[in-house]
């Protein structure tokens, strides 16, 4: 099975809806938080797929010019979406 779910898109990675800072993104946060927070970056089912599958997930900006070099080597780049929501 996948590794990882590249998922990219025209922002940053997820935005955290409950801070004051309008452009805030979680640099890590778990599939369970997502929910809880009702920050639903792609389609649910997908969403719960990768979840119920332990694939995480990696949001961020195809736009930016580098940015898929990074998602494919593993940098931190966007949003990193998994079961645990703590960086290791």
């Amino acid at each position: 099975h996948a590794e990882v779910v590249l998922k990219g898109t025209n922002v940053d990675g997820v935005y955290d809806c409950h801070s004051r800072d309008n452009n805030a993104t979680f640099e890590h946060i778990s599939f369970r938080e997502l929910g809880s927070r009702g920050a639903i970056p792609m389609d649910s089912t997908a969403l719960s797929f990768c979840d119920e599958n332990s694939i995480p997930v990696v949001v961020f900006n195809l736009l930016e010019p580098g940015n898929i070099s990074k998602a494919i080597c593993g940098d931190q780049v966007g949003t990193f979406i998994d079961r645990t929501g703590r960086m290791s």
